[in-house]
């Protein structure tokens, strides 16, 4: 890792023109991520830009304050040639988009910083570190790395990908590094009850109506292992709510006795996202999830597929049963 961090540190110096990117349907901690190394790029006196597969989602636009995110439509022709093109909280290219790939060949340097487990396969240079418990964790080393100091606006973008993506700090992945590079970003004066508040939001009648709605779905499977709700995106689109509004259903589910898995099903056109958490970290949700054609971790994981929820959920759920079933 510390060779990695050195190849870094030399591609950022040599570069000019910089292009940050993370993977679609981003979540706080790619997008925090993204949002922070960027503006420590421009301290650099970089000509550093965030481009994505989609426009920001209107909950996460208070972190972008200087507007240093953009959509490929509106910017993909921002550079007649990039020098480094950096990709956040993934190492698999294609999870970046479609659109946003074909920047990459304007590119004379590819980096991917990440805390996914990576595969051996991937020949670009990398600064993956797979005992970081979010993204945002790693590039905060990176940022001090270059001897940018934090200020309230990187920190929150960065303390808001940590709590995200560690479900404020509970998960098995939190280590002491993890809490030393949040006091670093405290130190800067941002308040963690407003950060919290700020991510989660004022919730309005018509979410808490959307989310006992989605909880009525709960199921047990046949062995009572694996619980799971679902919903489509009408339910999404009647409430007025927004796809990102439900990430934290399935943490409900996590309270159930006597499971060890929990899924939550969503709806997108025609495909359906499926998230995983272990409970316990009892079964590693991560290989469920590989050999669904997704990834993550061993406690938190997900995948896009092809099909219904009609009949999505049922070979899903068998398969996970049989997957506990053969590991006892």
């Amino acid at each position: 890792m510390t060779k990695n961090v050195e190849r870094f540190k030399n591609l950022v110096e040599k570069a000019n023109n910089i292009v940050i990117t993370t993977h679609i349907f981003p979540d706080a901690d790619g997008i925090g991520s993204e949002i922070a190394l960027c503006m420590a790029l421009r301290k650099l006196g970089k000509n550093a830009i965030c481009i994505n597969e989609e426009k920001l989602f209107d909950r996460y636009r208070y972190l972008d304050p200087d507007g240093v995110i953009s959509n490929y439509e509106d910017s993909k022709d921002h550079f007649k040639k990039i020098d480094l093109f950096i990709v956040t909280d993934t190492n698999a290219l294609p999870r970046i988009g479609k659109n946003v790939q074909e920047l990459v060949l304007k590119s004379s340097e590819l980096l991917f910083i990440d805390h996914h487990p990576c595969p051996k396969e991937l020949a670009a240079i990398h600064c993956v570190d797979s005992t970081k418990a979010a993204t945002g964790e790693l590039v905060g080393e990176l940022i001090e790395a270059l001897g940018v100091k934090f200020d309230e606006k990187m920190a929150l973008a960065l303390y808001t990908s940590i709590i995200i993506d560690t479900s404020s700090f509970r998960y098995p992945t939190v280590t002491a590094n993890t809490h030393k590079i949040a006091s670093k970003l405290l130190d800067t004066g941002i308040s963690p009850p407003q950060a919290f508040n700020q991510i989660n939001g004022i919730k309005q009648v018509e979410y808490i109506k959307l989310l006992g709605q989605v909880l009525s779905s709960c199921q047990l499977s046949k062995s009572g292992l694996v619980a799971w709700i679902s919903m489509t995106e009408n339910d999404i689109e009647n409430h007025n709510c927004e796809a990102e509004d439900t990430h934290g259903f399935i943490n409900h589910l996590l309270i159930l006795e006597g499971i060890e898995v929990a899924c939550m099903f969503r709806e997108i056109d025609d495909k359906v996202k499926i998230s995983f958490r272990s409970v316990n970290q009892t079964v590693d949700v991560g290989i469920i999830a590989q050999a669904l054609g997704g990834g993550g971790h061993n406690h938190s994981a997900a995948t896009i597929i092809d099909g219904t929820l009609e009949k999505t959920i049922p070979e899903v759920i068998q398969k996970i049963d049989l997957m506990i079933e053969s590991e006892d």
